[in-house]
This record gives structure tokens, C-alpha cells and sequence, in this order.
């Protein structure tokens, strides 16, 4: 080895090694803490944003964080309605769900994607844990409705949850296993083993609220909420909720659910809801564990911290 590139290497470990002292205030402030992260778009996609994501989830529980995984699965359940032939649209950015969908929802999201995840993550110990929203009434919803441009619409088999096992998933944390949880639902008083499908970024917020969370974050396919999209120099790095509640209306279909589910989180009692590009790899750990944060924040003007 030359000198060179002897020295080369120092500067490279030296490096990280700040890394790692920069993410130490950050380790302390959060261990022990409740995080739900919403896991969907295009992390989901990519093989190796796959595996950053998971290696994310690991490394928080290692690094004394109680995570729980919550994920949809949109673009595998559309490859395979389609390849059913099973029409599908979305209303109001939620997924109006037939009977026959949402058996394809519960096959889908439970027979696959929460298999991928888990499996995914154990490849760092064997801590993960896959269920499904119906597994033990883990989530109950009742049927729900959108309304798009003053018309009431119907979904379907769309769901909003009503309730949220918590024995089971602190259970579960108190064994140190990290919940991988799937947006399906039993339904409250209706129908026995017909599913509900839950816009995965609503049943997070409802896990994160009925859990007592400390921070909800989201990933999303865009860098964060913009406050006058598509001006790419509107993006906020922080709101407040009376500021979010205002800019609500005026967002795109598709950021509505995220934002509303932000929104509610906070109200709720959520020290902090976030919103990152999924598609950056470890965009997690770089929000939790960096000064700078990315993405957006939505926090009450009454709660204190920083951005991660």
C-alpha cells in the first residue's frame, strides 16, 4: 500500500467517523422513542433502495429506537390487477376497492410485500415480526367515503380505522421485535374475513396516534410538501398545523392523504410527522439522525426540538 492511498483511507475513516459523532446527540435524544415510518412508492420498487431502507430499520433498533414499519404496496397491487384484468382508479389519491380488489389487496400486501420486508430486515438479525391489519383485530376500520368536487364517492372496500390493537404491538416492542405492518383491516361489525384496504399513510398516522408516538415519518416519491407546487423553490422544510390546515385544500390529489395524516398525527399528541424522498437511499436515518433533516416537518408551534 503507498502512502498515497494509505492516507486516502484515513481521510475516508476520519470521515466517518464524524458521521458517526454527528449522529450521537441524536442516538441520545431518541432512544427509547416510538417512530412509525410509513414505507411505500418507489423505496419499494428498487432492489437497492429496498435494501437501504431495511438496513435503516435495523440500524434504529440497534441504535436503541423502537420502530414500526407500516407500508402500502401501490404499485404491486396495480401490476397485478392489471394482470387479473381487474379495473382499479383512484378517487381523492385513494384506490377505489372492489370486493374482488381487495381480495387481491389482502393476497398482494400480506402474501408478498410483508414477506419481502420481513425478510429484508431479518437479514440484519431476526427482529421483524409480519402482520397483517387483520391479524388479532390489529387494525378495525369501518367503510369510508371521498368527497370530489362536492360529490360524495364511493370507494368501495376503502376503510378508515376506528381502532388500533396497541396491547399487541407494545407487546411486540417490548421484546424488542420492530412490527411490520400492512394497510389491511378487519372490518368493525361488518362483514367476516372481507377486507378493508387503508391508505397506508392514514393507517400509519392512526398507529402512531393510538400507539402514543413520538415521530411519524413518511416516505414519499417527491422531496417534501411544496408550499406552490410545481415551483420548486417552494419547498417547506417545516409548517405548523393551523399553517397545513390552511394549504390543504389547494394541494395535489395524491399529497392530500399524506398531509392529512401529518396533520392529524400532530394534533393528536405526535411530537413530530415528517414528510422524505423515499427515493433517496437512507433518507431515514438521514432525518432522524442529522441537523439538517430533510424533507418536511410538521410540528406545533408549542413543540420544542429541531428538525430530526
Amino acid at each position: 500500500m503507498t502512502e498515497t492511498s494509505s492516507a486516502h483511507r484515513l481521510v475516508q475513516a476520519q470521515a466517518k467517523a464524524e458521521t458517526l459523532t454527528e449522529a450521537l446527540p441524536w442516538i441520545k435524544t431518541f432512544k427509547g422513542a416510538t417512530i412509525v415510518i410509513k414505507y411505500g412508492g418507489n423505496a419499494m420498487v428498487s432492489p437497492e433502495l429496498q435494501q437501504s431502507f431495511a438496513d435503516d430499520i435495523a440500524f434504529l433498533r440497534f441504535a436503541g429506537l423502537r420502530p414500526i414499519v407500516v407500508h402500502g404496496g401501490g404499485p404491486h397491487i396495480s401490476r397485478m390487477l392489471d394482470r387479473l384484468g381487474i379495473e382499479s382508479e383512484f378517487r381523492a389519491g385513494q384506490r377505489v376497492t372492489s370486493e374482488e380488489a381487495a381480495e387481491v389487496v389482502r393476497m398482494v400486501l400480506s402474501g408478498q410485500v410483508n414477506r419481502e420486508v420481513v425478510a429484508r430486515i431479518n437479514q440484519n438479525g431476526d427482529a421483524a415480526v409480519g402482520l397483517s391489519g387483520e391479524d388479532g383485530d390489529l387494525l378495525l376500520a369501518k367503510r369510508t367515503t371521498a368527497t370530489v368536487d362536492g360529490e360524495e364517492i364511493d370507494l368501495g372496500r376503502v376503510g378508515e380505522i376506528v381502532s388500533v390493537n396497541t396491547e399487541l404491538i407494545n407487546e411486540l416492542l417490548a421484546a424488542g421485535r420492530i412490527p411490520v405492518i400492512c394497510s389491511i383491516a378487519a372490518e368493525a361489525g361488518g362483514a367476516v374475513n372481507k377486507p378493508l384496504n387503508i391508505n397506508a399513510d392514514l393507517a400509519a398516522a392512526a398507529i402512531a396516534r393510538q400507539i402514543g408516538a413520538d415521530k411519524l415519518v413518511m416516505l414519499t416519491d417527491v422531496p417534501g410538501l411544496y408550499a406552490d407546487w410545481p415551483d420548486k423553490d417552494s419547498l417547506l422544510s417545516a409548517i405548523t398545523p393551523a399553517e397545513l390546515r390552511e394549504l390543504l385544500p389547494r394541494l395535489d390529489s395524491g399529497m392530500i392523504p399524506k398531509m392529512t395524516a401529518a396533520l392529524e398525527a400532530v394534533e393528536a399528541g405526535v411530537r413530530q410527522a415528517h414528510i422524505i424522498d423515499g427515493r433517496m437511499a437512507h433518507s431515514l436515518l438521514l432525518e432522524v439522525f442529522t441537523t439538517e433533516g430533510i424533507g418536511t416537518m410538521v410540528q406545533d408551534d408549542h413543540t420544542t426540538g429541531g428538525q430530526a
